[in-house]
């Protein structure tokens, strides 16, 4: 496993390139992420069908199409992360980092067409109530899936802990869903063999399918924000306020903004400092002002202009 390596000049800003940079500890444990969610979501894939295929359960088939929606979405999130991997360039100098908020758009999409597809056949076996035959294996193949996703979404949020993928973090909320979902469907199929409560089967489904479309608003929502370039946090803002301004040679700053894209965030913010410094001290401060903020948020590249203190100037109102 590689691990990445101190800039030689230590001025020098960790994230001066946008974007995760091939071969360090960050990227490798991206890749991972997607790589043990393609192969969790292939394992689910096959057991469940071939339990549903014996038992006919429609909760299990709503699992199903849910893990089935997942391995797509595992897949975008894989060829998301491999482009937002690739280094900023000419074309695209603030780096690749918005494939990962289109790919959880798009994984957004899949699950909402989940939900409307288990709604349907929900309803259907309402109307058409059917007993789910072999219950035990679908009680088992629901534990194991149970198992195998509780260990997935553990790993995948030390990843995004490490990280900050949105990529790896949509993927984790399918995936934190499915162990909810999952839950409700073993307990409920329990019931259904145990008690023959044929009707819970489907309520169980319906169930299921207003979550997916909870989860579905909630991943769209966050990538709207990284594609329209949401500001920050308001705490987040605050703490850099009050980084910038600890220096004890800054006399105040403005117009501060910020944004996200994939797992680096963009700051640029203007100093107010003594009109007297020459401007080798003014970049002196500078610098030191952005390794501070970069101590603090070490994925972050920071941008600011320095201005003279007691300058008027034209500012903007939400700043």
């Amino acid at each position: 496993m590689a691990t990445e390596t101190a800039p030689a000049n230590p001025s020098q800003s960790r994230a001066a390139t946008p974007g995760l940079r091939p071969g360090t500890t960050e990227a490798y444990l991206v890749r991972t992420a997607t790589y043990a969610s393609f192969a969790v979501a292939v394992t689910l894939i096959v057991t469940k069908f071939l339990a549903w295929r014996v038992t006919g359960s429609v909760s299990l088939l709503g699992s199903l199409l849910d893990s089935s929606l997942d391995l797509m979405a595992s897949l975008i999130s894989l060829f998301a992360v491999r482009h937002a991997l690739v280094p900023a360039d000419r074309e695209h100098r603030f780096g690749h980092g918005k494939a990962e908020a289109l790919a959880a758009l798009g994984q957004a999409l899949f699950v909402g067409a989940s939900a409307v597809a288990l709604l349907v056949e929900a309803g259907r076996r309402i109307v058409l109530p059917r007993y789910v035959d072999a219950g035990g294996w679908a009680v088992a193949v629901m534990a194991l899936s149970l198992v195998l996703t509780v260990l997935l979404v553990r790993y995948q949020k030390y990843v995004v802990e490490r990280t900050g993928s949105l990529a790896i973090s949509a993927d984790s909320l399918h995936y934190t869903t499915d162990i909810l979902i999952n839950g409700s469907i073993l307990l409920g199929l329990v019931a259904v063999v145990g008690l023959g409560w044929t009707l819970l089967d489907p309520l169980l489904a319906i169930a299921v399918s207003i979550y997916l479309f909870y989860s579905a608003w909630r991943i769209a929502r966050t990538s709207f924000d990284h594609l329209m370039d949401r500001e920050l946090d308001d705490e987040v803002r605050k703490d850099i306020r009050a980084i910038v301004l600890s220096h004890k040679e800054v006399r105040a700053m403005h117009d501060l903004r910020t944004r996200s894209s994939g797992m680096y965030s963009f700051i640029q913010l203007h100093l107010e400092l003594d009109a007297s410094l020459t401007l080798l001290q003014a970049h002196r401060i500078s610098d030191e002002v952005e390794r501070m903020i970069n101590a603090k948020y070490p994925t972050a590249e920071v941008l600011i202009h320095e201005d003279p203190a007691g300058v008027g100037e034209v500012r903007a109102t939400f700043a």
